[in-house]
């Protein structure tokens, strides 16, 4: 296998050259949101810089302290001064902008008996104001978010709007009986637990009208289910007015679909009534303190899907004039909407309708593991990027939706890749993983990379199964995996520098912010197939219109046929792979791509 890996690394290093240094520290407000190459990490999971906070100042066992390093669903030790010292790492990957997992205080544990896990992802908050002990203090967020701006680096924080931490409970709800969602025809506002039930609420003409006197006139939450906050954690909850009952749903647990998707209990978490205008108003203040101490970059937002547009609406437009008053002229705001479809139809809504500047681009992940860890045809790519006029700017919005190929939710790509192919070659598997991030980190929108798949980290699944340790992980389904590109397993940290996918990603990283038209230039589609093989675009740069011609090979057969470009664009250079010297003739340039390959080839003249 070996050899493989170091024959395709030997031609990747001689067709990308190292490219420009990254841009001063000075500079690094003025970059577009599609200048950045994104890398995502959990700070639990990255490196522990501080063992004295693994319990985060609790006493006890992992029941209580939620910290079990060999338990793939607790804290491992990971802390903000871990990620801190590990910058030097980031920044050699090519990457010039973190997206920093939530760094809230979470409820350690919950879950019921038996199946308990920890807020180590945090995603489960009691306290939106401060961090949580087991990741450092406020002085350690304030260390690294300094850090990262010293060397032109941007830090985008993950927040949470939608739910809390599970910490109110329902009297009708008992272990083994499921808290069913409860619409608001069967149980209205106005009637306790039903229709027929005693009337409650006079006044309250339902949620749909956002004014603070409607809202005045909901007082009683029993509407559907009777909520209670047990006595332990009657005031755990930070800021002190999410501790009261009415700034909730309180409708039971949401099946996914109609209303229950914005007003049900995600997985039993406290799903919060961003309807009522003191929440709008709570929750602006809550994250707009956030710019204010930390000066942050941006927000990715989670579970932005499950939150009514008319909260959107209101919140990110004060965040972006937050940003705007403590000199962030380009705060980069992301919502996560994850439906798994080609066609961005469902993404594109909540850009037009919730007003959100950008998504994450699922289609964009979507289409990759149906072509390059399937064998759809890449005309998919011609559906995927046909869909870019349905965003609310068009191609403008496209260009800074966070593009993926794996995350913590969904899992790793390169799992996709061996769960398609069992049968394949250790060469072959890299091949595709290597070949998804040519596509990544050359084709528009803003390419974010999952810590841990520049050193081939292959998962069993999603969620807790590919939220594996960069340092040496005691975790056994995670040092079982058999990684990509090397021999080594997690049980040793996982910061070097060798793996091929760590070099090409550096690489590609750097030849992606030094060239305008790949973070800022128009693409066209010049090739696609109804079945696996080429696919092919142009990205102009946006100040001499210069032409690169990148292309792609997603079967296992080479490809040699001509490609459409310019009449002005003769002669190229190869900035990636093997690319012709000179078109064949005005407007058409040879390619020959080997099995899985990719090239980038810029055009000299325009």
């Amino acid at each position: 296998m070996m050899k493989s890996v170091a024959t395709v690394l030997a031609a990747l290093l001689l067709s990308t050259p190292v490219a420009a240094q990254t841009p001063p520290a000075a500079d690094y407000r003025q970059r577009l949101p599609q200048d950045e190459v994104i890398y995502f990490v959990l700070p639990d999971r990255f490196e522990n810089g501080d063992p004295t906070n693994d319990r985060g100042g609790l006493k006890g066992g992992p029941l209580t302290t939620g910290f079990d390093p060999t338990h793939k669903g607790f804290y491992h030790g990971g802390d903000l001064k871990g990620l801190t010292r590990r910058l030097d790492y980031i920044q050699a990957l090519g990457t010039t902008a973190i997206w920093l997992g939530p760094i809230f205080r979470n409820k350690p544990v919950q879950g019921a008996p038996g199946k308990e896990s920890s807020g180590y992802h945090g995603y489960w908050i009691t306290d939106f104001t401060a961090v949580d002990p087991h990741l450092g203090t406020e002085a350690d967020m304030r260390a690294f978010v300094d850090a990262a701006h010293g060397r032109g680096m941007k830090v985008y924080m993950d927040i949470i709007v939608n739910h809390t931490a599970d910490v109110i409970q329902y009297r009708e709800c008992r272990e083994g009986v499921p808290c069913l969602y409860r619409d608001r025809a069967a149980y209205p506002y106005q009637r306790r637990s039903g229709v027929t039930g005693r009337a409650i609420n006079p006044g309250f003409v339902g949620d749909g009208v956002g004014t603070a006197n409607n809202f005045a006139a909901l007082t009683d939450p029993t509407y559907a289910y009777t909520p209670y906050v047990p006595a332990a954690e009657k005031n755990v909850k930070v800021p002190a007015w999410l501790n009261d009952p009415i700034y909730y749903h309180n409708r039971g647990d949401t099946i996914f679909r109609n209303e229950s998707s914005t007003m049900g209990d995600f997985s039993g978490l406290d799903d919060i009534m961003t309807e009522n205008p003191r929440v709008v108003a709570g929750m602006i203040d809550i994250f707009g303190g956030w710019i204010d101490r930390f000066k942050v970059d941006g927000f990715r937002i989670d579970t932005a899907r499950h939150v009514n547009p008319e909260f959107w609406q209101a919140f990110v437009p004060a965040m972006l004039a937050r940003a705007k008053a403590n000199g962030i002229p380009n705060f980069h705001i992301f919502g996560e909407v994850s439906d798994h479809d080609v066609r961005p139809a469902v993404l594109a809504q909540h850009t037009v309708v919730d007003k959100f500047p950008a998504v994450l681009d699922f289609s964009f992940r979507q289409a990759l593991v149906e072509t390059i860890a399937g064998t759809r045809g890449t005309d998919a790519f011609e559906a995927l990027f046909d869909g870019d006029a349905l965003y609310a700017k068009g191609v403008d919005t496209a260009a800074i939706l966070p593009t993926f190929s794996g995350n913590h939710d969904d899992g790793r790509f390169a799992t996709f890749v061996r769960r398609a192919f069992p049968q394949s070659s250790d060469d072959e598997i890299l091949k595709r993983v290597m070949l998804s991030n040519a596509m990544l980190l050359t084709l528009r929108g803003v390419p974010t990379i999952y810590s841990g798949d520049e050193q081939g980290f292959v998962g069993d699944d999603g969620d807790q199964d590919a939220r594996e340790d960069m340092f040496a992980s005691k975790v056994a389904v995670y040092n079982d995996n058999r990684l990509i590109g090397t021999t080594k397993t997690t049980t040793t940290a996982s910061f070097g520098e060798t793996n091929p996918l760590f070099r090409q990603i550096a690489g590609l990283a750097r030849l992606r912010v030094s060239h305008p038209a790949l973070t800022r230039g128009h693409m066209l589609i010049r090739a696609r197939r109804e079945t696996p093989g080429l696919f092919a675009v142009s990205r102009f740069d946006p100040a001499t219109g210069r032409e690169v011609l990148i292309a792609f090979n997603t079967s296992a057969t080479p490809i040699e046929q001509p490609v459409q470009v310019d009449t002005a664009s003769t002669v190229f250079t190869a900035l990636a792979g093997t690319c012709a010297p000179r078109a064949v003739a005005p407007g058409s340039v040879m390619l020959k791509l080997p099995a899985f390959g990719y090239a980038v080839c810029a055009a000299e003249g325009h």
